[in-house]
């Protein structure tokens, strides 16, 4: 066969989409995907618009986290102001986390009566916010242990971690005072109870001083984002439900109200209130009956006299005729 054979054998080239490696979605299995010249082209622009979108976000990102900064700083008094005026209110923390629904399923007896102790928490953002923060729990002198603060620190992709670019979390060391290490005593428990082995304790301290997986850290970011911001909703929630059951209880007191009006009839009552109707209606239909007797009798009383009379006046015409 000739060359020119050959080269009539070949099939024409194609256009093939042209985007950087890192931009690329499909997988290597559509590296031989092909595009007429129009379709290209759209797919060009589209990119171009998309890279102008990520910028605007990038540049969105930077602008919102200023503000953020900004309005931390403003926030900050009112917390320390807010965080002063419920020390004056006894187990306030306590009773803000056993009423909260995440933090309460983590939490053992003997880490409310711990708990009971916690007179301040603080949470603070890092100067720069996507970088992490910390939690402080501030403690009155207890049975338990010897600090007065503890805190956990999240770092999310800091370099201070052997691991660049993952989030991390350390914890500041509890001084345990003597058989009082409640992550001990919730590991026995969890043993006694016959767990499997790899189900972890349920226990706040032992949240507290795990730092395994910080970016599955539920907790920390149900204390950060929900309890720290407004606190006072939880630790009111009993009120609130007594209050709205205390509309149920007046809601339900006039329904009964109105139900004293109205008598209650059973099925069965009912029949029987239809039978002594129907016997009411015998009745009166007999009266009737009777009625119609007597004034059969009247007539017949009546047709008798007539026929007396009758006589009386054939008596007195034989009289006469005598």
């Amino acid at each position: 066969m000739s060359d020119a054979g050959v080269d009539k054998a070949k099939p024409s080239p194609h256009k093939v989409r042209k985007l950087d490696p890192q931009d690329a979605v499909s997988s290597e299995g559509d590296d031989s995907k092909e595009y007429d010249a129009e379709t290209q082209k759209a797919l060009e622009d589209i990119d171009a618009c998309q890279n102008e979108i990520d910028a605007l976000n990038e540049q969105a990102s930077e602008e919102i986290l200023k503000v953020e900064q900004k309005y931390n700083k403003l926030r900050k008094p009112f917390f320390e102001k807010r965080n002063d005026l419920i020390q004056k209110i006894p187990n306030f923390w306590v009773t803000a986390f056993v009423n909260h629904p995440q933090v309460s399923a983590l939490l053992t007896e003997e880490d409310e009566e711990c708990l009971h102790y916690l007179t301040k928490l603080e949470v603070e953002e890092f100067e720069d916010i996507k970088s992490g923060y910390r939690i402080k729990f501030f403690f009155d002198d207890n049975p338990f242990f010897e600090n007065e603060v503890i805190e956990k620190e999240f770092h999310l992709g800091s370099s201070d971690f052997d691991t660049v670019g993952d989030p991390a979390s350390k914890s500041s060391e509890i001084k345990w005072k003597e058989g009082m290490d409640l992550t001990k005593r919730n590991k026995e428990i969890t043993k006694q109870g016959r767990k499997r082995l790899h189900e972890e304790p349920r226990s706040f301290f032992f949240w507290f001083t795990d730092n395994t997986d910080a970016s599955c850290d539920d907790i920390a970011e149900v204390i950060k984002d929900d309890m720290w911001p407004n606190p006072l909703q939880y630790y009111l929630v009993p009120d609130v439900e007594v209050e709205e059951n205390g509309l149920d209880d007046d809601s339900d007191e006039d329904e009964d109200g109105v139900d004293d009006s109205v008598v209650v009839v059973d099925e069965e009552d009912e029949l029987d209130e239809e039978d002594d109707e129907d016997d009411e209606d015998d009745d009166e239909e007999g009266v009737e009956v009777l009625d119609d007797d007597e004034d059969d009798d009247l007539e017949g009383e009546e047709i008798y006299e007539e026929g007396e009379e009758g006589e009386e006046d054939l008596d007195e015409d034989d009289d006469e005729g005598a």
